[in-house]
């Protein structure tokens, strides 16, 4: 009995708790508003943006939970600074690329381009931030208990957070309106936001490409074997 304790992994445990509870606040919610009545009562055209809108923003958190995985899978280690990662580029790239694009109208004028150029430049911020991390904080402690990294990620967070708003500020920094996402597209009747639209198919085509970069690529395999065995 005792062994079978030792075998169980106590944060895997938390986490599908944590899903539980979850998935249990959701169907109540969802069964007290619409068998119970209870609240104000909705349309069948605020369930249909309701549902727009969730499927929204789920696209960008299952984004940010498979980066959350295949950190885990590979190092074991919940990376807490993953969201700043995403920051450091998506904040750099608003302030040096965005408005200066969006104030001199080459934003609207060219709005493929010029997003182009915003996402190249998240992507390359993002990147810069996370292999110096991996580098400097992450790398040493490969071989330390699972405490130590995870309390370094920790530290990681903080200080991202106060290095980048040391740079920029607190004050809210809006990304610039594109007149080509302005507007609702028209789909079997039901009006999309066309942000919304590009979120979620953005989302598809990221997921289904690193699926089949992970499980196709030679890079991808290297990837599933270290999650498997790090002596390989």
């Amino acid at each position: 009995m005792s062994q079978r304790f030792k075998d169980i992994d106590y944060i895997d445990l938390l986490l599908w708790l944590f899903r539980a509870v979850i998935i249990i606040i959701v169907i109540w919610g969802t069964v007290a508003k619409i068998f119970l009545g209870r609240g104000n009562a909705y349309t069948a055209d605020d369930w249909i943006d309701f549902f727009v809108s969730g499927l929204s923003q789920g696209s960008l958190y299952a984004l940010i939970a498979l980066g959350y995985t295949l950190v885990y899978g590979v190092l074991f280690m919940i990376n807490f600074a993953h969201g700043e990662f995403f920051m450091s580029g998506t904040m750099t790239a608003t302030v040096f690329v965005a408005l200066p694009l969006s104030a001199s109208g080459f934003l609207d004028e060219h709005p493929i381009i010029g997003m182009l150029a915003i996402m190249l430049t998240a992507m390359l911020i993002s990147i810069g931030v996370a292999v110096l991390t991996e580098r400097v904080a992450y790398r040493p402690l490969r071989r330390a208990p699972r405490l130590v990294p995870l309390i370094t990620a920790i530290g990681a967070s903080f200080f991202w957070q106060y290095f980048f708003r040391g740079l920029y500020g607190s004050s809210l920094v809006p990304f610039p309106e594109l007149a080509v996402l302005q507007g609702k597209y028209n789909l079997f009747g039901i009006e999309i936001l066309k942000t919304r639209a590009v979120v979620v198919v953005a989302s598809v085509v990221m997921l289904v490409g690193l699926y089949f970069f992970v499980m196709r690529t030679k890079t991808g395999k290297a990837i599933r074997a270290v999650a498997e065995d790090k002596d390989v």
